[in-house]
């Protein structure tokens, strides 16, 4: 069952749209993963990720895609590599993870509300 929360908590939770401008086999990480620098414009600017989107999509074909991420999770360290963004997905019926993306383009940095 879901656990209702207030839409003050929901809020607190900074989703912004980012521009992939790198990605790369992130062969260092425990499960497959890419590592990813993900553009938010200039109020904000660039930020690293790691990913396991491995399945779905090859680095190739990220770069210039619009996704949505959380960006005020505190940095983690994963490997090599400090994570300051985390890039948001759904799992597949096999349990392998698609992005969330907008379905329009909407301005780097820009907010969901």
């Amino acid at each position: 069952m879901t656990t209702p929360i207030s839409w003050d908590d929901f809020a607190k939770v900074e989703l912004r749209v980012g521009c992939i401008v790198e990605a790369a086999p992130f062969p260092e990480a425990r499960k497959p993963a890419y590592k990813l620098m993900v553009d938010f414009g200039p109020g904000i600017g660039q930020k690293k990720s790691s990913a396991q989107i491995t399945h779905h999509y090859r680095p190739e074909d990220l770069v210039g895609r619009r996704v949505v991420a959380v960006l005020n999770f505190p940095p983690k360290q994963i490997g090599p590599i400090m994570s300051e963004c985390l890039v948001t997905g759904f799992h597949d019926e096999n349990g392998d993870v698609a992005l969330c993306v907008p379905d329009r383009d909407v301005p780097l940095g820009a907010r969901l509300l």
